[in-house]
């Protein structure tokens, strides 16, 4: 697992980088939980995350956000975060040009961050949010939502209240052209404590059968 430094907006950026050997492989980026509450790309969450992508042959990164590690620049209150984000995935994007789609997974703080950059680059055909924090972040932007996906959470997150993500799911489920696929861990608390295990087979297997063709409504490919 190749350790890389590449160009972010407010500097360098570290990150894990695992190319797949298929040219036109997937992209898969993981974006890791708020970097002022001890977030960072080596979150086991995250990491287990980096490893079920590239288990299925993805090519996947994972990188800290500005000011984390040796990742350069401070804390921006996502809107750097975000560029930080489209950074990466850029990068990425230049060492695998016949990669024609991508998926984008984020646990809590990195899920509102990922779930901008969906609406941003058209080629991600996939996420997995990851206790999103509708009750902190404004998720108004997903308006419409471009892409299928997953959300998942506890029923005992108490920093992301189940009835403020339910509400988040709800609204997405009036959206046509989109499934919205969510899971509800019982007893999961916002990190997942004693649950996360179960919380990467659940991810393992939603991302298996949306790889199988299901889960997801068919739709004309956006244009990039």
């Amino acid at each position: 697992m190749p350790e890389v430094i590449f160009t972010g907006p407010a500097g360098r950026l570290e990150g894990r980088y695992q190319p797949s050997k298929e040219k036109s492989a997937p992209i898969a980026i993981i974006l890791h939980p708020h970097p002022q509450f001890g977030g960072t790309m080596n979150n086991k969450i995250v990491y287990d995350l980096f490893y079920m992508f590239q288990k299925r042959d993805f090519t996947t990164l994972r990188f800290n956000f500005r000011g984390i590690g040796r990742s350069q620049g401070e804390f921006d209150h996502g809107t750097g975060e975000l560029s930080d984000a489209a950074a990466a995935l850029d990068w990425v994007q230049s060492l695998h040009p016949d990669s024609k789609s991508c998926w984008v997974a984020g646990y809590s703080f990195g899920s509102w961050i990922g779930m901008q950059l969906l609406m941003r680059r058209p080629e991600i055909e996939g996420f997995i949010s990851i206790a999103p924090q509708p009750n902190t972040y404004d998720f108004s932007f997903l308006a419409p939502c471009p892409s299928s996906g997953l959300i998942i959470h506890g029923d005992a997150d108490k920093v992301a209240p189940p009835k403020d993500v339910q509400g988040l799911v709800d609204k997405l489920h009036t959206q046509k052209g989109i499934t919205i696929t969510q899971k509800t861990l019982p007893g999961a608390n916002h990190f997942f404590a004693n649950d996360a295990d179960l919380l990467l087979e659940e991810c393992a297997d939603y991302l298996d059968r949306r790889l199988a063709g299901e889960l997801s409504d068919p739709r004309p490919k956006r244009l990039r």
